[in-house]
């Protein structure tokens, strides 16, 4: 007789190195993309904002219809969700004059509030439970509060006198100082996946930065439309290419 399995497919993917690499690309995507329409475009944060705001609303609403794990529109939802959050960011530091500072506490406190209500809510903020529309919406609310602190909290980092290279560096030493933790200590596999999460946005956000940027700024001036389309081809090309399967969770009494 077969094993029974007490294990049901999620609605995400597995979190594996591929996982990362895919999410530092989409994070990179949405600098170059959201200032492309804000900046090269010139239609402001707001507008640019509104524009991604409803893309992401709308791709949400599929994801949460769909049956199963879709590789392509789940990464879709992703980078429409790390757009969104650099044209918010950007509106809520620059535009109203919150600062880097008080827009970063200001998401900050947004996020743990969401996690906070979903686990009051549920029992659990593990990305292994998304597989109830519930769930599911939780999960893309804390993914865009996430998304939108990384965009602050990376040019935070990179205003201080640092750059975006430093920045970048920072960030980098952070997700290895996490990767030891997960491979050696007992701390939570929930906390430091939220914690990477958090932290792969901000060094997507200053090497994203640090493409586009003028040079007078620390940045190389290159194309935004430009690098957009080469760092969407290369997720693409990673989507493809790298093990894309849907992540497991207990199956209920």
């Amino acid at each position: 007789m077969a094993p029974v399995s007490n294990h049901h497919a999620t609605k995400v993917p597995a979190v594996t190195l591929g996982f990362w690499i895919i999410k530092i690309l989409a994070t990179t995507l949405g600098e170059t993309g959201g200032d492309t329409f804000s900046m090269t475009m010139d239609l402001g944060y707001l507008v640019s904002t509104a524009i991604f705001l409803s893309a992401l609303l709308l791709l949400v609403a599929i994801q949460i219809a769909t049956r199963k794990f879709h590789p392509l529109l789940y990464w879709a939802v992703i980078v429409a969700s790390t757009t969104a959050g650099t044209t918010m960011a950007d509106f809520a530091t620059r535009s109203l004059g919150i600062g880097y500072v008080g827009g970063s506490l200001i998401l900050f406190a947004c996020l743990m509030a969401v996690l906070g209500l979903w686990y009051w809510s549920l029992g659990s903020i593990s990305v292994a439970t998304v597989s109830r529309p519930r769930v599911e919406a939780f999960y893309w609310a804390a993914i865009t509060f996430s998304q939108t602190l990384g965009t602050a909290l990376g040019d935070w980092i990179a205003d201080t006198g640092l750059g975006y290279e430093g920045g970048a560096l920072v960030f980098t030493c952070g997700l290895a100082a996490l990767a030891a933790a997960y491979f050696w200590t007992d701390i939570s596999r929930v906390l430091l996946f939220w914690a990477a999460f958090i932290l792969t946005r901000p060094l997507g956000a200053t090497v994203g930065d640090f493409i586009d940027k003028p040079l007078d700024h620390g940045g190389l001036a290159l194309s935004r439309p430009l690098a957009s389309a080469v760092v969407a081809a290369l997720m693409i090309v990673c989507i493809l290419l790298l093990p894309q399967r849907a992540g497991s969770h207990p199956q209920r009494a």
